[in-house]
């Protein structure tokens, strides 16, 4: 969403197009030193960079020739650096520390000569080494030279463009699909991260195994009373020592986590800030189409789901007769289903009917399956491939999360306390399995067997059960405040009189309030050539990227207005790429009784490709011609209209006869 930071700084560089070249320059400048290359966030700047590009505020081929010159002077001062002080670059602290960095640098360069300089730039964290490496070992300025522009201008280009794209195609699509935007990314950084913690956890314990493990066995030696404890867990006879430590260290912090985070709870009595934070945040951005993919990830905690998963893994451990295991695989699940549980039977429920504090029972299960399952294959795959079944179960598990979020079907607080304490059974069972079970496991029919099934429970659970998923967690109903006579005569001002939209362009007029049933007046406008079109799903939106159907085959993408989606949607061509439509919502206040009230926007829409990839009906300008049009088209109907002091627009205010 944007912000006021934001607005200023695209403000500044509005006004100032040249001087943010200055700023691109210096971006792609660091990037391309060494050292300081590591940790410049070049790529999501140079993203924004490309959007601002996209949107027209700056000018793109300035833009790329910014950025090309500022990493070819950046790989510039690299190789002038290599080349003067040569070898002695490996005896700087960083080189020194970690060495890997020239190492990689310089196998790659060793490996491709000069086309190095090209592959390199998009090579991650070799990208600020390979110049001063090439500098290090003599490289002509003859060879370096034409190969440094050429990857400066492919990096420039291909880091920009991105951006370029998403600006380009933004205003054509936020316009009607803004929140299915922010979900998809919100969802996306989710995953990320969960994904990158699990890596970079995972590495980090890898690479330093061995000290933790020296350590450990010092401390041992040191304190003999508590250390028989810690032997048990790190005999140096053992070839799993280094894995078992790895656990109780997990298991140690993770505990503690979930422990200070049960305390907080239970001693406040009741969500906290950010748990009511982040719900508003979610309800605000509530979507249709998002709507239906979040609650088709919400299955994927289902006993359904999970259940013939873990049953053809049981059923596996037993056709290879390996009781221990199976056992353990047994009480990982039963166990953690019961403590959860339990929790949930002795803790009080809150106002929602939720009990508060408890964590959530799916996510613990899926992080139990995916976590215990993972113990029980990684350690038969050979090196870091080790790490994959964690990542793939961290990442399955956030889906389920994000999808319980979004819906409301759980605080923050109890997601998080669910994948807790779900990693803290996993860890402790984890210990005891790695303890009493030998290596040596036939494990790739028994991981083929488990995600296939899984994958096919899935995909044929998740549209069986969309519908009542969300009629489970829809936004609760308007609260019954107007009466229908002060209604029509001055309440009707309480009605909001535009969306609740951060961007403008988003901030549709409501200029129409009508009470009574929606077929009614769908069946009024009908007669008058306007048309029904059914919600889009994502079926239908996924045909805009068909450019073999003409504009009145495709569908107007959905909006939503407090977190509701559309009830009605009529459409009034205009002519091939041009249209008129109502969009209709209950709204946010209904009338006392039976009489339902409805809260509408009238727009002329105009179909565009933007980059020619897909199509998008998208709101333009009519001077209050729809909202005339419309007038015309309801006559007959009890109507009135006045300005509306919010907005000083007119609003048509119509009753069923």
């Amino acid at each position: 969403m944007p912000t006021h930071w934001l607005d200023a700084t695209i403000a500044w560089i509005t006004a100032h197009p040249r001087a943010a070249g200055l700023l691109i320059f210096a971006i792609a400048f660091c990037d391309a030193l060494a050292v300081i290359g590591i940790v410049v966030p070049a790529s999501p700047l140079l993203f924004a960079v490309g959007t601002l590009v996209g949107l027209g505020h700056i000018d793109g081929i300035y833009a790329i020739a910014c950025a090309s010159a500022g990493a070819f002077a950046g790989d510039a001062l690299s190789y002038w650096i290599g080349h003067r002080y040569g070898a002695q670059m490996r005896g700087l602290w960083l080189f020194r520390r970690y060495p890997q960095f020239l190492d990689r640098g310089e196998k790659i360069f060793r490996r491709h000569g000069s086309n190095a300089i090209v592959i390199a730039r998009f090579v991650g964290a070799v990208r600020p080494f390979v110049p001063a490496i090439a500098g290090m070992l003599r490289m002509s300025l003859r060879r370096y030279v034409p190969m440094s522009v050429v990857a400066a201008v492919l990096w420039a280009v291909a880091y920009l463009a991105p951006g370029w794209i998403f600006g380009k195609s933004y205003e054509a699509v936020a316009a009607v699909a803004d929140r299915l935007a922010l979900v998809v990314l919100a969802l996306l950084a989710a995953v990320a991260l969960v994904w990158a913690v699990v890596l970079y956890t995972w590495r980090w314990f890898s690479r330093h195994a061995d000290r933790l493990l020296a350590r450990a066995l010092k401390w041992t030696r040191e304190h003999p009373r508590l250390g028989r404890y810690g032997m048990a867990l790190i005999d140096p006879n053992r070839p799993e020592s280094a894995s078992l430590l790895m656990l109780a260290v997990c298991l140690f912090a993770i505990a503690w986590a979930w422990g200070a985070l049960l305390t907080v709870l239970w001693a406040r009595g009741g969500p906290l800030l950010l748990d009511h934070t982040v719900r508003d945040a979610m309800a605000a951005l509530r979507n249709p189409l998002a709507d239906r993919m979040m609650a088709a990830f919400d299955t994927l905690g289902d006993a359904i789901v999970l259940g013939p998963a873990a049953i053809a893994a049981l059923l596996w451990l037993l056709f290879r007769r390996r009781w221990i295991a199976a056992a353990h695989w047994v009480a990982a699940l039963a166990f953690g289903f019961a403590l959860t549980g339990g929790l949930a039977w002795l803790l009080p429920p809150d106002a929602h009917g939720d009990a508060f504090g408890v964590p959530s029972l799916e996510v613990t299960m899926a992080t139990i399956t995916f976590g215990f399952f993972a113990v029980l294959i990684a350690r038969e795959l050979p090196g870091r491939d080790r790490q994959w079944p964690y990542m793939i179960g961290g990442a399955l598990t956030t889906l389920l999360g994000f999808a319980e979020l979004y819906l409301g079907a759980h605080w923050l607080s109890d997601v998080i306390g669910g994948m807790l304490f779900g990693i803290v059974w996993v860890l402790v069972l984890g210990i005891a399995y790695r303890r009493h079970v030998a290596r040596s496991f036939w494990m790739r029919p028994l991981a083929l067997g488990f995600y296939g099934v899984f994958a096919i429970a899935a995909l044929w659970h998740a549209p069986r059960t969309i519908e009542a998923t969300l009629a489970r967690h829809a936004p609760a109903p308007p609260p019954r405040t107007l009466a229908l006579e002060s209604w029509w005569t001055s309440d009707w001002t309480r009605l909001p009189a535009q969306r609740t939209e951060t961007d403008p362009l988003r901030r549709w007029e409501l200029d129409l309030q009508y009470a009574g049933s929606a077929s009614a007046l769908q069946r009024h406008l009908e007669r008058r050539g306007w048309r029904v079109q059914p919600q889009a799903g994502w079926i239908a939106t996924l045909g805009l990227l068909d450019d073999d159907k003409s504009p009145a085959q495709q569908p107007v993408l959905p909006a939503t207005l407090d977190g509701r989606p559309e009830a009605l949607l009529l459409r009034r061509a205009l002519g091939p790429n041009d249209a008129l439509v109502l969009r209709l919502w209950l709204a946010p206040e209904q009338l006392q009784g039976a009489t339902p009230l409805w809260i509408g926007a009238t727009q002329q829409l105009h179909y565009s490709r933007p980059l020619r990839v897909f199509g998008v009906w998208r709101p333009v300008a009519d001077g209050a011609a729809s909202h005339e049009q419309l007038v015309k088209d309801l006559a007959g109907l009890p109507q009135q209209a006045a300005v509306h002091p919010a907005s000083e627009r007119p609003v048509l205010r119509v009753r069923q006869r």
